[in-house]
């Protein structure tokens, strides 16, 4: 009788301690998943072009031209045209977004010593954002995209910079160069700036799934969330929109992708 207790005893003692096991897996694989939510896994959108680095131009007849961008024209923050110095004969020559199916433009340095700093400064850049996008970022790519910008006028054709190049079979996700962000908390000690904690994301987007793009906007992310992602039951399961937010929309899109490729 006394093995008989013993053992059931141990037996109990052993699924006590492995109900404990799998409550801190589950706890620690809920942490993990929370952390990689947060992260942000565009590409940094940029506005100013180098005019020391070849820029490189596809046009839609299928010629390439090579050269250094002298002048850039935009609207609401998106390229309508641009002029370029052709990089072996020096003639300088205008395309117009209509004309041009897709190009390669190199960032401007200041800008990008601007953007490290804005990183550095901001306390939720420093676990959920890469600053290698900044510092070893090399050529920016833009697509010509019929566009209404902020949903507001006629349809125009605008090269515009793709932000998900690493993750965009089924959304294609376009920065808005005009964006707001987010606000955070910014604490002066002693008269002097402290680190900002919070904030920093983009408050809208231009996104794009089947033939169909749009300018999406913090404030409609809530009623445009069934249209973007209703359609994949097992997503929608995981991810239902009252356990999300705005800053997890980047995790979003790249989520989204891995379970409808994964089947």
């Amino acid at each position: 009788m006394k093995k008989i207790t013993l053992i059931m005893l141990l037996f109990a003692t052993s699924c006590v301690m492995a109900q404990d096991e799998k409550a801190k897996s589950e706890k620690v694989l809920a942490k993990e998943k929370k952390a990689a939510m947060n992260k942000y896994y565009f590409e940094e959108v940029f506005v100013t072009v180098s005019g020391k680095k070849t820029s490189i131009v596809t046009l839609k007849n299928g010629q390439t031209h090579r050269g250094f961008c002298k002048d850039v024209d935009r609207k609401k923050g998106q390229i309508y045209e641009i002029e370029l110095k052709d990089s072996i004969t020096g003639v300088k020559s205008t395309f117009k977004a209509e004309d041009i199916a897709e190009m390669y433009l190199f960032p401007n340095n200041f800008e990008k010593f601007g953007k490290m700093d804005k990183y550095f400064s901001n306390t939720s850049n420093w676990g959920n954002k890469d600053v290698k996008n900044i510092t070893n970022k090399g050529y920016i790519h833009f697509k010509n995209q019929n566009v209404s910008l902020k949903n507001k006028k006629d349809d125009k054709e605008y090269l515009m910079q793709l932000i998900n190049p690493e993750f965009n079979s089924i959304f294609e996700v376009y920065g808005d160069p005009n964006a707001k962000e987010t606000g955070g908390v910014s604490v002066g000690i002693g008269g002097l700036a402290s680190p900002q904690f919070g904030g920093g994301m983009s408050k809208s987007f231009y996104v794009k799934k089947a033939n169909k793009i749009f300018w999406l906007h913090k404030s409609d992310f809530k009623e445009n969330y069934n249209e973007l992602f209703g359609d994949n039951a097992t997503f929608i399961a995981q991810y239902p929109y009252e356990k999300i937010n705005w800053d997890n929309f980047s995790f979003l899109i790249l989520e989204y992708t891995r379970i409808v490729e994964a089947g």
